[in-house]
Protein backbone atom coordinates (compact mmCIF):
# COMPACT_ATOMS: atom_id res chain seq x y z
CA UNK A 1 0.00 0.00 0.00
CA UNK A 2 3.01 2.45 0.32
CA UNK A 3 3.61 2.56 -3.04
CA UNK A 4 0.42 4.46 -3.39
CA UNK A 5 1.82 7.49 -1.97
CA UNK A 6 1.18 10.97 -2.86
CA UNK A 7 4.17 12.40 -1.02
CA UNK A 8 7.00 11.30 1.68
CA UNK A 9 7.73 13.09 5.12
CA UNK A 10 10.98 13.45 5.54
CA UNK A 11 11.16 10.87 9.03
CA UNK A 12 12.45 12.95 11.87
CA UNK A 13 13.06 16.19 10.11
CA UNK A 14 10.19 17.88 12.02
CA UNK A 15 9.46 19.98 14.94
CA UNK A 16 7.21 21.96 16.96
CA UNK A 17 7.89 24.40 20.09
CA UNK A 18 5.86 23.75 23.18
CA UNK A 19 2.12 25.09 23.27
CA UNK A 20 1.86 27.70 25.36
CA UNK A 21 -1.36 28.98 27.02
CA UNK A 22 -1.66 32.60 25.79
CA UNK A 23 -0.31 35.60 27.47
CA UNK A 24 2.19 33.33 28.34
CA UNK A 25 5.48 33.04 27.64
CA UNK A 26 5.69 33.71 23.57
CA UNK A 27 2.97 36.61 24.10
CA UNK A 28 5.38 39.15 22.72
CA UNK A 29 6.71 37.19 19.92
CA UNK A 30 6.06 37.80 16.44
CA UNK A 31 5.19 34.67 15.17
CA UNK A 32 7.09 34.70 11.52
CA UNK A 33 10.00 35.66 13.18
CA UNK A 34 9.65 33.66 16.25
CA UNK A 35 8.79 30.77 13.45
CA UNK A 36 11.94 31.34 11.44
CA UNK A 37 14.32 31.56 15.21
CA UNK A 38 12.72 27.86 15.63
CA UNK A 39 13.07 26.44 12.41
CA UNK A 40 16.69 27.71 12.16
CA UNK A 41 17.81 25.78 14.86
CA UNK A 42 15.79 23.22 14.76
CA UNK A 43 16.64 22.28 11.00
CA UNK A 44 20.63 22.89 11.74
CA UNK A 45 20.26 20.84 14.65
CA UNK A 46 18.37 18.06 12.08
CA UNK A 47 21.33 18.64 9.31
CA UNK A 48 18.92 19.71 6.84
CA UNK A 49 21.00 21.39 3.58
CA UNK A 50 18.38 24.14 3.04
CA UNK A 51 19.79 23.76 -0.72
CA UNK A 52 17.60 20.66 -1.05
CA UNK A 53 14.53 22.52 -0.84
CA UNK A 54 12.64 24.22 -3.65
CA UNK A 55 9.16 25.01 -2.34
CA UNK A 56 7.37 26.12 0.74
CA UNK A 57 4.18 26.96 2.47
CA UNK A 58 3.48 29.06 5.34
CA UNK A 59 0.23 28.38 7.23
CA UNK A 60 -0.81 31.25 9.77
CA UNK A 61 -4.53 32.39 10.70
CA UNK A 62 -3.27 35.63 12.79
CA UNK A 63 -2.02 38.43 11.40
CA UNK A 64 1.37 40.14 12.18
CA UNK A 65 3.24 43.06 11.52
CA UNK A 66 4.48 42.60 7.69
CA UNK A 67 2.82 39.11 7.18
CA UNK A 68 1.96 39.97 3.83
CA UNK A 69 5.05 38.90 2.79
CA UNK A 70 4.24 35.90 4.00
CA UNK A 71 6.14 32.53 3.09
CA UNK A 72 9.11 34.65 1.18
CA UNK A 73 9.93 36.56 4.18
CA UNK A 74 10.23 33.51 6.65
CA UNK A 75 12.36 31.25 3.73
CA UNK A 76 14.13 34.27 3.51
CA UNK A 77 15.26 34.77 7.22
CA UNK A 78 15.57 30.90 7.38
CA UNK A 79 18.69 31.42 5.09
CA UNK A 80 16.96 29.84 1.77
CA UNK A 81 16.01 32.81 0.12
CA UNK A 82 15.83 30.82 -3.37
CA UNK A 83 12.64 29.16 -2.44
CA UNK A 84 8.73 30.70 -3.04
CA UNK A 85 5.53 29.15 -1.89
CA UNK A 86 2.21 30.19 -0.76
CA UNK A 87 0.84 31.26 3.03
CA UNK A 88 -2.24 29.60 3.74
CA UNK A 89 -4.70 30.75 6.30
CA UNK A 90 -7.50 27.82 6.61
CA UNK A 91 -8.75 28.64 10.54
CA UNK A 92 -7.88 25.53 12.68
CA UNK A 93 -7.52 23.35 9.03
CA UNK A 94 -3.75 25.49 8.36
CA UNK A 95 -1.67 22.41 8.94
CA UNK A 96 -3.46 19.81 7.08
CA UNK A 97 -3.96 22.06 4.19
CA UNK A 98 -0.40 23.58 3.82
CA UNK A 99 0.77 19.70 4.25
CA UNK A 100 -1.64 18.86 1.10
CA UNK A 101 -0.48 21.74 -1.15
CA UNK A 102 3.44 20.49 -0.43
CA UNK A 103 2.20 17.22 -1.40
CA UNK A 104 0.47 17.98 -4.39
CA UNK A 105 3.30 20.59 -5.35
CA UNK A 106 5.46 17.16 -4.67
CA UNK A 107 2.94 15.10 -6.41
CA UNK A 108 3.23 16.84 -9.90
CA UNK A 109 6.27 16.76 -10.18
CA UNK A 110 6.76 20.47 -9.30
CA UNK A 111 8.82 20.06 -6.07
CA UNK A 112 10.88 17.69 -4.49
CA UNK A 113 11.51 18.86 -1.09
CA UNK A 114 9.07 21.27 0.90
CA UNK A 115 9.12 22.81 3.83
CA UNK A 116 6.25 23.58 5.57
CA UNK A 117 5.97 26.02 8.34
CA UNK A 118 3.12 26.58 10.85
CA UNK A 119 2.98 29.19 13.33
CA UNK A 120 0.37 31.52 15.42
CA UNK A 121 0.35 34.08 18.11
CA UNK A 122 -3.10 34.20 19.41
CA UNK A 123 -1.65 36.20 22.69
CA UNK A 124 -2.14 39.83 21.60
CA UNK A 125 -4.22 39.43 18.43
CA UNK A 126 -4.34 42.46 15.62
CA UNK A 127 -6.81 45.05 16.02
CA UNK A 128 -8.55 46.08 12.61
CA UNK A 129 -9.80 48.68 11.93
CA UNK A 130 -11.85 49.09 8.24
CA UNK A 131 -11.89 52.90 7.14
CA UNK A 132 -14.90 53.93 5.47
CA UNK A 133 -14.68 57.58 4.84
CA UNK A 134 -18.27 57.77 2.84
CA UNK A 135 -19.80 56.78 6.18
CA UNK A 136 -21.42 59.01 8.17
CA UNK A 137 -18.98 60.61 10.36
CA UNK A 138 -16.26 58.90 8.29
CA UNK A 139 -16.49 56.26 10.76
CA UNK A 140 -15.22 52.52 9.70
CA UNK A 141 -15.47 49.79 11.71
CA UNK A 142 -13.25 48.06 14.01
CA UNK A 143 -12.19 44.33 14.70
CA UNK A 144 -10.64 42.36 17.88
CA UNK A 145 -9.33 40.13 15.27
CA UNK A 146 -9.21 37.23 17.83
CA UNK A 147 -11.91 37.19 20.08
CA UNK A 148 -14.47 38.94 17.66
CA UNK A 149 -14.08 35.59 15.56
CA UNK A 150 -14.36 33.61 18.66
CA UNK A 151 -17.73 35.23 19.51
CA UNK A 152 -19.41 34.50 16.18
CA UNK A 153 -19.51 33.23 12.83
CA UNK A 154 -20.78 35.57 10.24
CA UNK A 155 -22.11 33.17 8.20
CA UNK A 156 -23.66 30.66 10.84
CA UNK A 157 -24.15 33.62 13.11
CA UNK A 158 -23.31 31.43 16.27
CA UNK A 159 -20.46 30.95 18.39
CA UNK A 160 -18.01 28.34 18.32
CA UNK A 161 -19.21 26.58 21.91
CA UNK A 162 -22.81 26.66 20.37
CA UNK A 163 -21.51 24.50 17.52
CA UNK A 164 -20.13 22.00 19.87
CA UNK A 165 -23.70 22.49 21.78
CA UNK A 166 -25.85 21.65 18.23
CA UNK A 167 -23.63 18.13 18.22
CA UNK A 168 -23.87 17.40 21.62
CA UNK A 169 -28.09 17.84 21.47
CA UNK A 170 -28.16 15.83 17.86
CA UNK A 171 -26.08 12.95 19.20
CA UNK A 172 -27.41 12.93 22.98
CA UNK A 173 -24.17 13.89 24.17
CA UNK A 174 -24.40 14.46 28.22
CA UNK A 175 -21.82 16.33 29.90
CA UNK A 176 -20.60 13.19 32.35
CA UNK A 177 -19.54 11.93 29.00
CA UNK A 178 -17.89 14.89 28.36
CA UNK A 179 -15.96 15.16 31.08
CA UNK A 180 -15.06 11.19 30.83
CA UNK A 181 -13.78 11.71 27.77
CA UNK A 182 -11.58 14.88 29.02
CA UNK A 183 -9.85 12.84 32.18
CA UNK A 184 -8.72 9.86 29.41
CA UNK A 185 -7.18 12.70 27.28
CA UNK A 186 -5.35 14.05 29.96
CA UNK A 187 -4.34 10.67 31.46
CA UNK A 188 -2.88 9.84 27.71
CA UNK A 189 -1.46 12.89 27.98
CA UNK A 190 0.46 12.40 30.66
CA UNK A 191 2.10 9.24 29.08
CA UNK A 192 4.15 11.90 27.08
CA UNK A 193 5.66 13.51 30.10
CA UNK A 194 7.23 10.21 31.56
CA UNK A 195 10.71 9.54 32.00
CA UNK A 196 11.32 13.58 31.57
CA UNK A 197 9.36 13.88 28.64
CA UNK A 198 10.63 11.28 26.40
CA UNK A 199 7.94 11.23 24.10
CA UNK A 200 7.94 15.01 23.46
CA UNK A 201 11.00 14.74 23.07
CA UNK A 202 11.00 12.59 19.63
CA UNK A 203 10.05 15.32 17.69
CA UNK A 204 10.58 18.50 20.38
CA UNK A 205 13.75 20.58 21.58
CA UNK A 206 13.80 20.88 25.39
CA UNK A 207 14.67 22.25 27.61
CA UNK A 208 13.47 25.09 24.86
CA UNK A 209 15.26 28.47 24.76
CA UNK A 210 12.68 31.33 24.72
CA UNK A 211 13.84 34.35 22.81
CA UNK A 212 13.39 37.90 23.76
CA UNK A 213 11.01 40.06 21.64
CA UNK A 214 13.56 41.41 19.24
CA UNK A 215 15.32 37.57 18.94
CA UNK A 216 18.63 38.75 20.04
CA UNK A 217 19.40 36.47 23.42
CA UNK A 218 17.46 34.03 25.02
CA UNK A 219 15.78 34.79 27.70
CA UNK A 220 14.66 31.51 29.32
CA UNK A 221 14.02 28.20 29.07
CA UNK A 222 11.29 25.96 30.05
CA UNK A 223 10.28 22.35 29.80
CA UNK A 224 8.19 21.36 27.80
CA UNK A 225 4.02 22.96 27.61
CA UNK A 226 3.07 25.63 29.90
CA UNK A 227 -0.61 25.89 30.76
CA UNK A 228 -2.06 22.52 30.69
CA UNK A 229 -4.81 22.24 33.41
CA UNK A 230 -4.41 19.41 36.27
CA UNK A 231 -6.56 16.71 35.45
CA UNK A 232 -9.25 17.04 38.75
CA UNK A 233 -12.06 14.80 38.43
CA UNK A 234 -14.08 17.01 41.75
CA UNK A 235 -13.46 20.28 39.96
CA UNK A 236 -14.28 19.23 36.59
CA UNK A 237 -17.27 17.80 36.90
CA UNK A 238 -18.20 20.97 39.49
CA UNK A 239 -17.94 23.23 36.61
CA UNK A 240 -20.89 25.23 35.21
CA UNK A 241 -21.47 25.24 31.53
CA UNK A 242 -20.52 27.82 29.56
CA UNK A 243 -23.96 28.25 28.36
CA UNK A 244 -26.78 28.43 30.10
CA UNK A 245 -28.70 24.85 29.79
CA UNK A 246 -25.83 23.71 27.89
CA UNK A 247 -23.69 21.09 28.70
CA UNK A 248 -20.14 22.39 27.51
CA UNK A 249 -17.60 23.60 30.04
CA UNK A 250 -14.62 25.49 30.11
CA UNK A 251 -12.92 22.00 31.26
CA UNK A 252 -14.27 20.49 28.09
CA UNK A 253 -12.78 22.52 25.65
CA UNK A 254 -9.36 23.67 24.81
CA UNK A 255 -7.81 26.72 25.23
CA UNK A 256 -6.05 29.45 22.81
CA UNK A 257 -1.74 29.06 22.92
CA UNK A 258 1.25 30.16 21.07
CA UNK A 259 3.77 27.98 18.99
CA UNK A 260 5.02 26.98 15.93
CA UNK A 261 6.09 23.92 14.13
CA UNK A 262 7.91 22.70 10.20
CA UNK A 263 7.69 19.42 8.53
CA UNK A 264 9.57 18.60 5.29
CA UNK A 265 7.50 16.88 2.47
CA UNK A 266 9.19 15.28 -0.36
CA UNK A 267 9.68 12.59 -3.48
CA UNK A 268 10.52 9.41 -1.97
CA UNK A 269 14.42 9.73 -2.59
CA UNK A 270 14.65 12.86 -1.38
CA UNK A 271 13.13 12.50 1.90
CA UNK A 272 15.18 9.30 2.16
CA UNK A 273 18.11 11.76 2.23
CA UNK A 274 16.74 14.23 4.60
CA UNK A 275 15.46 11.65 7.08
CA UNK A 276 17.03 11.31 10.17
CA UNK A 277 16.29 7.89 10.18
CA UNK A 278 16.50 6.82 6.83
CA UNK A 279 14.74 3.18 7.46
CA UNK A 280 11.89 4.78 8.45
CA UNK A 281 9.61 5.98 5.81
CA UNK A 282 6.10 7.77 5.87
CA UNK A 283 4.13 8.35 3.38
CA UNK A 284 1.24 10.67 2.77
CA UNK A 285 -1.53 8.54 1.77
CA UNK A 286 -4.53 10.50 1.42
CA UNK A 287 -6.65 13.83 2.29
CA UNK A 288 -9.73 14.35 2.41
CA UNK A 289 -12.15 17.90 3.17
CA UNK A 290 -15.89 18.48 3.72
CA UNK A 291 -18.36 21.34 5.29
CA UNK A 292 -21.55 20.02 6.80
CA UNK A 293 -24.15 22.08 7.70
CA UNK A 294 -24.44 25.54 9.36
CA UNK A 295 -23.63 25.43 13.14
CA UNK A 296 -22.34 21.63 13.69
CA UNK A 297 -18.69 22.16 13.32
CA UNK A 298 -17.98 18.98 15.74
CA UNK A 299 -19.31 16.96 13.31
CA UNK A 300 -17.41 17.51 10.05
CA UNK A 301 -14.47 15.70 10.38
CA UNK A 302 -16.78 12.31 9.76
CA UNK A 303 -16.98 13.14 6.05
CA UNK A 304 -13.61 14.66 5.57
CA UNK A 305 -12.25 11.39 7.04
CA UNK A 306 -14.04 9.23 4.97
CA UNK A 307 -13.01 11.09 1.34
CA UNK A 308 -9.94 11.07 2.88
CA UNK A 309 -9.76 7.39 3.52
CA UNK A 310 -11.42 6.21 0.05
CA UNK A 311 -8.52 8.70 -2.00
CA UNK A 312 -5.73 6.47 0.48
CA UNK A 313 -7.90 3.06 -0.71
CA UNK A 314 -8.54 1.65 2.88
CA UNK A 315 -11.22 1.36 5.11
CA UNK A 316 -11.22 2.82 8.91
CA UNK A 317 -10.61 -0.91 9.64
CA UNK A 318 -7.23 -0.83 8.94
CA UNK A 319 -6.74 2.36 10.55
CA UNK A 320 -4.17 1.82 14.02
CA UNK A 321 -3.85 5.06 15.18
CA UNK A 322 -5.84 8.34 15.20
CA UNK A 323 -5.06 11.74 16.37
CA UNK A 324 -7.86 14.73 16.37
CA UNK A 325 -7.74 18.24 16.50
CA UNK A 326 -10.69 18.23 19.31
CA UNK A 327 -11.66 21.99 19.98
CA UNK A 328 -14.48 19.99 22.27
CA UNK A 329 -14.95 16.50 24.00
CA UNK A 330 -17.90 16.10 21.93
CA UNK A 331 -15.66 16.33 18.90
CA UNK A 332 -14.25 12.68 19.78
CA UNK A 333 -17.09 11.48 20.85
CA UNK A 334 -19.32 11.74 17.77
CA UNK A 335 -16.41 10.55 15.90
CA UNK A 336 -16.35 7.48 17.87
CA UNK A 337 -19.78 6.87 17.24
CA UNK A 338 -20.39 7.43 13.72
CA UNK A 339 -16.80 5.58 12.80
CA UNK A 340 -16.59 2.93 15.03
CA UNK A 341 -13.17 3.51 16.32
CA UNK A 342 -13.04 3.35 19.93
CA UNK A 343 -12.01 6.75 22.48
CA UNK A 344 -9.86 4.91 24.08
CA UNK A 345 -7.56 4.35 21.05
CA UNK A 346 -7.44 8.17 19.76
CA UNK A 347 -5.38 10.04 20.82
CA UNK A 348 -2.32 8.63 22.54
CA UNK A 349 0.10 10.48 24.36
CA UNK A 350 -2.02 14.32 23.91
CA UNK A 351 -4.18 15.83 21.37
CA UNK A 352 -5.43 19.87 21.33
CA UNK A 353 -7.71 19.41 23.84
CA UNK A 354 -5.18 19.28 26.21
CA UNK A 355 -2.32 21.02 24.73
CA UNK A 356 -3.99 23.71 23.67
CA UNK A 357 -4.41 25.78 20.37
CA UNK A 358 -2.59 27.71 18.44
CA UNK A 359 -5.04 27.30 15.55
CA UNK A 360 -2.17 27.83 12.98
CA UNK A 361 0.34 25.09 13.89
CA UNK A 362 -1.81 22.69 16.23
CA UNK A 363 -2.98 19.72 12.95
CA UNK A 364 0.75 19.70 12.53
CA UNK A 365 2.28 19.20 15.49
CA UNK A 366 -0.82 16.57 15.80
CA UNK A 367 0.44 14.75 12.39
CA UNK A 368 3.87 14.88 13.70
CA UNK A 369 2.85 12.84 17.11
CA UNK A 370 0.98 10.76 15.21
CA UNK A 371 4.42 9.69 12.96
CA UNK A 372 5.92 9.38 15.82
CA UNK A 373 3.43 7.01 17.62
CA UNK A 374 3.50 4.63 14.76
CA UNK A 375 7.04 4.49 14.38
CA UNK A 376 7.32 3.39 18.18
CA UNK A 377 4.76 0.76 17.27
CA UNK A 378 6.72 -0.60 14.32
CA UNK A 379 4.85 0.95 11.56
CA UNK A 380 1.00 1.17 10.88
CA UNK A 381 -1.46 3.67 9.14
CA UNK A 382 -2.52 6.59 11.32
CA UNK A 383 -5.35 9.25 10.42
CA UNK A 384 -5.30 13.04 11.38
CA UNK A 385 -8.12 14.38 11.39
CA UNK A 386 -10.06 18.31 12.84
CA UNK A 387 -12.70 20.44 12.65
CA UNK A 388 -12.13 24.39 11.20
CA UNK A 389 -14.29 27.41 11.15
CA UNK A 390 -16.70 27.44 9.25
CA UNK A 391 -18.26 23.95 9.75
CA UNK A 392 -15.47 22.56 8.17
CA UNK A 393 -12.51 19.95 8.60
CA UNK A 394 -9.66 18.14 6.77
CA UNK A 395 -8.06 15.01 6.94
CA UNK A 396 -4.98 12.87 5.93
CA UNK A 397 -3.97 9.31 6.24
CA UNK A 398 -0.39 8.64 6.44
CA UNK A 399 2.16 4.96 6.54
CA UNK A 400 4.63 4.58 8.78
CA UNK A 401 7.24 1.45 8.13
CA UNK A 402 10.32 0.53 8.66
Amino acid sequence: MIGNAIAWIAYGSYWSTPFVRWQGAFAELHSLRFATWTGRQALEKRNVDLSAIDFGVLGFTVPQQGSFYGLPWVMGELGAPHVAGPSVMQACATSARAVTLAAQEVADGSARAALVITCDRVSNGPHIYYPAPSAPGGTGRSENWILDNFARDPFAQVAMVETAENVAARWGIDRAEQDDVVLMRAAQYADALADDHAFHRRFMDLPFAVPDPAFRKVMRHIDGDIGVQPADPGKLRALHPVREGGTVTYGGQTHPADGNAGIIVATRDRARALARTPDIEVAILGVGQARVEPAFMPAAPVPATQRALDRAGVTMAQIDAVKSHNPFAVNDIVFARETGFPLEKMNNFGCSLVWGHPQGPTGLRAIIELIEELAMRGGGRGLYQGCAAGDSAMAVVIEVSG
